[in-house]
């Protein structure tokens, strides 16, 4: 087969090829994605089963039952105001992993248009959006949060907005140089030169060139906004009481840490748990997705 025609083929894969690549991707996987799933697969498993199961009510306090220990009765003991802390654990892995989605899933669509329009508007509309991209990316991400979730006001939604600000520029840059690559190539000069409507050009020859390395980074973003929700929901600029969130749960529990030291550490092995989960899931779909990325790291360890 000619080098032309071997490069002919990405063109034919469009979306509905990508479930039969990653079907096959899911029968040849690596360590690292299967302890990072394995990780996830059971947190996601405690914020949809933990509520339904539990005898407990996240909100309701009994005040004769404050900060007693781990018993049968409460595996995580109880906090100040007498609510069991592993129902309260189960809800907030829900609102934890919501929000990371919610703020995932718009800073992809933000970042994913960002760098499509850059890579194929032109001249002029690439050198201003990836100015517009540079001028984001020039202030400290969590500082910015913090300014947005504070003049926005204390709420979950406000948190989604600010974590999506400052996050979309990342996607955009990898969109673009991403996009830039693959213009260069015989089947895409082709079908420009065709004629080929803008729309169908992005659908048929671009975004499934773009999925592998864009999925990458939502991955470990997930990780990232987990951690930074949960810090601003421990300055009390996120979830606000009687919310069960894990950053507001350590927030509570921080004056009782001699006393009742599960109080933070139930939420924090939480979050640890699921910044590891995620890291480990995006490092081993990197080194799947990118073989080349996998053998540099080899030849580093020798």
């Amino acid at each position: 087969m000619s080098k032309s025609t071997t490069e002919l083929v990405p063109s034919n894969v469009g979306l509905g090829g990508l479930y039969r690549r990653y079907r096959r991707f899911a029968l040849h996987t690596n360590t690292a994605i299967r302890l990072g799933g394995g990780v996830i697969g059971l947190l996601v498993l405690v914020a949809l089963v933990g509520p339904v199961v539990s005898p407990y009510d996240p909100t309701t306090q009994v005040l004769e039952m404050r900060l007693r220990g781990p018993s049968l009765a409460h595996p995580l003991g109880t906090d100040a105001l007498g609510r069991d802390v592993a129902t309260r654990l189960a809800y907030g892995a829900r609102v934890s992993l919501a929000l990371a989605l919610a703020a995932t899933l718009v800073r992809l669509v933000l970042g994913t248009t960002v760098g499509l329009l850059a890579a194929t508007g032109g001249r002029l509309v690439d050198i201003l959006l990836m100015r517009l991209v540079d001028i984001q990316l020039a202030f400290p991400g969590l500082v910015l949060a913090l300014v947005i979730a504070g003049v926005l006001g204390p709420s979950l939604r406000n948190v989604v907005i600010a974590l999506s600000i400052v996050g979309w520029a990342s996607y955009a840059r990898v969109v673009r140089g991403t996009v830039l690559s693959v213009k260069e190539r015989p089947f895409v000069q082709s079908a420009m030169l065709y004629g080929t409507p803008w729309h169908r050009l992005v659908k048929r020859h671009l975004l499934p060139h773009i999925v592998n390395p864009v999925l990458v980074l939502a991955t470990l973003n997930l990780g990232t906004i987990v951690l930074a929700a949960a810090g601003l929901s421990y300055l009390g600029l996120g979830a606000q009481p009687p919310t069960a969130e894990w950053g507001s749960m350590i927030a509570d529990g921080r004056n009782y840490m001699r006393s009742a030291p599960w109080l933070i550490t139930a939420p924090g092995v939480a979050i640890m748990a699921t910044v590891i989960g995620f890291n480990l899931l995006g490092d081993g779909l990197r080194d799947r997705f990118d073989p080349d990325h996998l053998d540099d790291r080899q030849r580093r360890r020798t």
